[in-house]
C-alpha cells in the first residue's frame, strides 16, 4: 500500500493521527479487526489504452466494480466518462467505455476522467497510442543451457499471469521461461531450469526466480499463483520450490542487486540436505535406485500387510529362487529382469533402461514471494510429499511403466472459499490418490485451511494392476480418484456466496467436504455395459453459466476415458454434478470448448473433438446449451476470447510449434486479427500466453510472445461496442480463474455470470467488493492535487492525520475502524478551504466509494 503524501508528514501529525502508515513493505494483519462484507479485489487504475488505427486513435477503459449502479438494456450503469486529448475535451462517454477519435494524429496525448453527477471525479494517467496496434513488452531472455548428457537446449516464454506487486493499481506481468527441452511427466529425459521473471509494462525486470535443477521442466510441474492473498494491495507469487531455487532482484538500470536462494527448514539442513543437491537421476542412478526398492521389498508396508505379493518372483510372475531380505547381487539379478525382461513384456514402450532426468527424491517445498522485490515471504514443505517413486500411485502398475508419472501431477487455483478473501489452492495427483490442500497467507505465515485426501487405490500387485477408476481407502474422499483433471476451476456452485473448487468430474464444498462425484451407467458397447462408473478424467473443463435459461451455473466437460468413461462429454449440473446431456464416444474425447459462437441460439454453445481419430474423427458436432446438435461442423479449441463488441465469443487459432502465427477467429465473420511475428505456447495445445481483461474495457486481451521470444505482445480489440461492463477482474470468479488459467492445460476464465451477445444485464450482478489499496489510491490522488496545486499544503496537512489513521488501520485489517477514519477525512473535506472545488468533489467521492466498500 502506497504511503500517503509522502514528504508532507511530519512526526508530530504521525503521532496526532494514531501511528505511521503502513509501510511498502508491511503485511496487513488478520483476525484482530472487524473486516468488511465484501469481496477483497483489486484496486485498479483506469486501465486507459490507446491505439492508432486506419480510422483514427480508438481508446478503451475500465470501468471499476465500485462505479457500477445499475443496469440498462445494454449494459451497467455508473460514471460516465469526459475524454481529453492534449487537454482538450472531445466529448462524454455515457454508454460504453471506449471512444473512437476519428482522424487524429497518432502522437497525441490522451486522458480520461470519470463523471459522477455531472462533476469529475478523477482523471486518467495520460497514455499516447500505440503505433503498431500493439504494445510490446520487451523480455529478457535466459541464456542457454547443457544438460549433464550433453545436449543443448533453448529457451522461450510461455505461461503468464498478472498481479498489481507493487499497489499502484496498474499490472506487472510474471512470465515462465521454458526450456526447449521441457516435457510431459511421462517423457523422458532432462529438462533445464524453469524462471519465473516479473516484468513492469515497460520492460522493467524486478526479479527472477530460478527454480533450479530439483524441478523438472513440463507442464505438470509448475504452477504459479499471483495474487494479493494477504490483503495488502500487493500481490505475491507462490508456487513449488525445492532446493536450489534462487531470486535474483534487479537494480532499476538492470544490474544484479543480490541473489538469494530460499530459506529450506532447518530440520532438513540439519539432515544433509543443501542448496548444492542435485536429485535428477541419471540411467545408472536410477538403476541403483531399483536396485534399493527391491532390496527393501521384504519391509514395504503393503507387503507386511500381505496386500502385495511376498517376493518380487510372485509379482513378475517367475519362479521363486531367492531368499529375503534381498542382497545386492540378487537384487541386482531381479532388477535386470525387471528392466530387460518383464517391463519390456509388458509394452514395448518400456526402455527402463533409458530412463533418467527425473527427480524422484528430495525435499519438496511450497514458497511465497513478495510480488514486488521477489524477497521470499515463507517456505513450508510441500504438502503431501511424493511419498515414494510412484509405486504407491500406480506408476508400475500399468502396461506402460512410467516411474514419476502419477505422482508428479499438479494443480492450484485460487479460490473464496469464506466468500470474502482469496485461498490457495495446491492439488497432487489425480490418476490414483488424489489430494487437495488450502492454504492462507496472512502476510506472516502459510496456514493451511483444509486438506482433502482420497487414499492411495488399493493394488494386488503394484506391477500388474488396474488402479485407475479404484475407489481410494478414504471413507468421504475415495471416489475423487481419476476424477481429476488438468485443471480445476473455482466457482459458487451452490450459491452460498462461497467458492466451491470444481475438481474435474467431482467438487470438493467450500469447507473441504466433499460435495459430490459424478457417475453415470456405462452404454451398451462400452467396457462394462450396466455398470455405474465414474465420469473420470479429461483435459478441458468449463464452468459458467452456460444456460442462461436454467438456474445456476453449469460444467462442460470432455473425458478421455474412452470405452472405460461412461461418456466422452457432458454438461452437468455445476450444484449437483447431474448429467444434463452428453454422449458416449469410446474414444479418447480431448479437446472441448464452450462459446457465443451462434448468436442466434440462446446460451453458450458446446463442441469437442477426438485427437485419437476413430469413427468420428472430426468431433461431435455443435450442440446448444439446451442439448440440441446444430450442425456437424466446429469452430477450434485451442483457447477462447471475448473480443467482438457483439458480447459473442471468439477462438484463438494458430500452432506456435508448426511456425503459424497466432490468429483471433470469428465463427461468422472469419479472421478478426492475424498477430504476425508472434506464437502460441504448449505444444498442440496452441495457448497464448494469457488471454484476461487486463487492460481497457471488458474484453479481453490476447498476450502471446513473439516468435523468438524477445517480446511479449498486448494485443487489444480495437472494434468499438456499445455495451457498458464494468471490468471482469472485478468478478470474483473471473479473477479467480485468470490467476487458475496458467495451470497445467490452460483452460479460458468465466465470469460468475452469463456473458454473451443475449445477456439480460438485470441479470448481471453489481458488485459488492473492497479493495485493500484504496485508501492508498485516495492518498495518492490528493498528493496530485497539492502538487497541481488544487489543494495548498495546510489544507493537505489538515487532511493527512484521518488518511494515516485510515491506512494503520487497514494494516491491522481493522475495516471498521479505517472507515471510521475516512468519515473523518470526509466531515475535515468538507469544512477546510484552500482546495478548489473540483478537487473537494473528486476526494469526496472517492473517500465515500471506500466508507461504503468497508462498511
Amino acid at each position: 500500500m502506497a504511503a500517503p503524501l509522502a514528504g508532507l508528514m511530519t512526526a508530530g501529525l504521525l503521532a496526532a493521527a494514531g501511528g505511521a502508515p503502513a509501510r511498502a513493505d508491511a503485511p496487513a494483519e488478520r483476525g484482530g479487526g472487524r473486516t468488511a462484507d465484501g469481496v477483497q479485489l483489486e484496486h485498479l487504475d483506469r486501465g486507459l489504452a490507446a491505439v492508432a488505427t486506419e480510422e483514427g486513435v480508438f481508446l478503451s477503459w475500465r470501468l471499476l466494480g465500485s462505479e457500477v449502479t445499475g443496469a440498462t438494456e445494454t449494459g451497467m450503469t455508473g460514471a460516465d466518462f469526459n475524454v481529453y486529448r492534449d487537454g482538450e475535451l472531445l466529448g462524454t462517454v455515457t454508454d460504453s467505455t471506449n471512444y473512437l477519435d476519428a482522424g487524429a494524429p497518432g502522437d497525441a496525448e490522451y486522458r480520461v476522467a470519470a463523471v459522477v453527477d455531472g462533476t469529475e471525479v478523477d482523471l486518467s494517467d495520460p497514455v499516447a497510442p500505440w503505433s503498431e496496434g500493439y504494445h510490446e513488452l520487451p523480455l529478457n531472455k535466459p541464456a542457454d543451457g547443457v544438460t549433464p548428457a550433453g545436449e543443448t537446449y533453448t529457451y522461450s516464454a510461455n505461461d503468464v499471469s498478472v498481479g498489481d506487486v507493487d499497489g499502484d493499481g496498474t499490472y506487472e506481468y510474471v512470465v515462465k521461461w521454458y526450456p526447449s527441452n521441457a516435457k510431459d511427466v511421462s517423457q523422458v529425459g532432462y529438462t533445464g531450469n524453469v524462471y519465473l521473471d516479473t516484468y513492469r509494462l515497460d520492460g522493467t525486470l524486478l526479479h527472477r526466480i530460478d527454480l533450479g535443477v530439483n524441478i523438472r521442466a513440463g507442464a505438470h510441474y509448475t504452477q504459479f499463483l499471483v495474487y494479493d492473498f494477504d490483503g495488502d494491495g500487493r500481490s505475491e507469487i507462490m508456487f513449488k520450490t525445492a532446493p536450489g531455487t534462487k531470486v535474483t532482484r534487479y537494480r532499476a538500470d538492470g544490474s544484479v542487486a543480490s541473489e538469494r536462494y530460499i530459506t529450506m527448514p532447518r530440520e532438513d539442513v540439519r539432515n544433509g540436505w543443501s542448496h548444492e543437491d542435485d536429485y535428477r537421476l541419471s540411467a545408472e542412478d536410477y538403476y541403483d535406485h531399483v536396485v534399493d526398492m527391491f532390496r527393501g521389498w521384504h519391509e514395504h508396508p503393503e507387503v507386511v500387510a500381505g496386500n502385495w505379493p511376498a517376493t518380487l518372483e510372485e509379482a513378475f510372475g517367475i519362479d521363486p529362487a531367492y531368499d529375503y531380505p534381498l542382497g545386492r547381487e540378487d537384487a541386482e539379478a531381479l532388477a535386470d529382469h525387471f528392466m530387460d525382461v518383464y517391463a519390456p513384456a509388458r509394452s514395448e514402450r518400456n526402455n527402463l533402461r533409458a530412463f533418467e532426468g527425473f527427480i524422484l527424491d528430495g525435499p519438496e517445498y511450497l514458497s511465497v514471494f513478495d510480488g514486488g522485490s521477489g524477497r521470499e515471504l515463507d517456505t513450508v514443505h510441500y504438502e503431501p510429499g511424493r511419498h515414494d517413486d510412484g509405486l504407491m500411485w500406480g506408476d508400475y502398475a500399468m502396461a506402460r511403466i512410467e516411474p514419476g508419472n502419477r505422482v508428479d501431477r499438479f494443480l492450484s487455483g485460487v479460490a473464496y472459499l469464506d466468500g470474502q478473501h482469496p485461498s490457495a489452492v495446491f492439488a497432487r495427483g489425480y490418476y490414483t490418490r488424489s489430494t487437495l490442500v488450502s492454504y492462507r497467507w496472512d502476510g506472516h505465515r502459510l496456514r493451511e485451511d483444509w486438506n482433502v485426501d482420497s487414499g492411495w487405490t488399493p493394488m494386488s500387485n503394484p506391477f500388474n494392476d488396474s488402479p485407475h477408476g479404484v475407489d481410494g481407502t478414504d471413507p468421504e474422499f475415495g471416489t475423487l480418484t481419476t476424477q481429476g483433471y488438468h485443471s480445476l476451476s473455482a466457482a459458487d456452485v451452490d450459491g452460498d456466496g462461497r467458492h466451491e473448487i470444481v475438481y474435474g468430474s467431482a467438487t470438493i464444498d467450500d469447507d473441504g467436504s466433499l460435495l459430490y462425484s459424478s457417475f453415470a451407467e456405462m452404454p451398451p458397447g462400452s467396457a462394462d455395459p450396466g455398470a455405474r462408473a465414474r465420469l473420470g478424467h479429461g483435459d478441458a473443463m468449463h464452468v459458467t453459466d452456460i444456460d442462461p435459461n436454467r438456474p445456476g451455473l453449469e460444467i462442460y466437460g470432455v473425458h478421455e476415458g474412452a470405452t472405460s468413461a461412461p461418456l466422452g462429454y457432458s454438461l452437468r449440473d455445476a450444484a449437483t454434478g447431474e448429467v444434463l446431456y452428453g454422449e458416449y464416444t469410446g474414444l479418447d474425447t480431448g479437446r472441448g470448448m464452450i462459446g457465443d459462437v451462434v448468436p442466434e441460439e440462446p446460451g453458450y454453445e458446446t463442441w469437442a473433438n477426438h485427437p485419437e481419430g476413430g469413427t468420428d474423427p472430426d468431433g461431435v458436432g455443435l450442440w446448444t446449451a439446451d442439448g440440441r446438435n446444430i450442425g456437424a461442423e466446429t469452430p477450434g479449441t485451442n483457447q477462447s476470447i471475448r473480443w467482438s463488441g457483439d458480447l459473442t465469443t471468439q477462438i484463438v487459432t494458430g500452432y506456435g510449434y508448426l511456425g503459424e502465427d497466432t490468429v483471433i477467429e470469428d465463427w461468422q465473420r472469419g479472421t478478426l486479427l492475424t498477430a504476425e511475428g508472434t506464437t502460441t505456447n504448449n505444444h498442440a495445445k496452441g495457448n497464448p500466453s494469457l488471454v484476461a481483461d487486463v487492460l481497457g474495457d471488458w474484453r479481453e486481451e490476447l498476450v502471446v510472445p513473439t516468435a523468438d521470444s524477445t517480446g511479449l505482445r498486448l494485443y487489444l480489440s480495437t472494434e468499438l461496442t456499445g455495451h457498458k461492463l464494468y471490468t471482469l477482474m472485478h468478478d470474483p470468479q473471473y479473477r479467480a480463474e485468470v490467476a487458475r488459467q496458467q495451470t497445467t492445460y490452460n483452460q479460458p476464465s468465466y465470469p460468475s455470470f452469463y456473458l454473451a451477445s443475449d445477456t439480460d444485464f438485470a441479470d448481471v450482478p453489481v458488485p459488492d467488493l473492497w479493495t485493500p489499496g484504496g485508501v492508498g489510491a485516495l492518498a495518492d490522488q490528493l498528493t496530485g492535487y497539492v502538487r497541481g496545486d488544487d489543494v495548498n499544503r495546510l489544507t493537505a496537512i489538515l487532511l493527512t492525520p484521518s488518511l494515516a489513521l485510515a491506512e494503520a488501520r487497514m494494516a491491522r485489517g481493522d475495516h471498521r475502524g479505517a472507515a471510521d477514519a475516512l468519515e473523518r477525512f470526509a466531515d475535515t473535506l468538507e469544512r477546510v478551504r484552500g482546495i478548489s472545488e473540483p478537487a473537494r468533489a473528486a476526494l469526496a467521492h472517492r473517500a465515500e466509494t471506500l466508507i461504503a466498500s468497508l462498511r
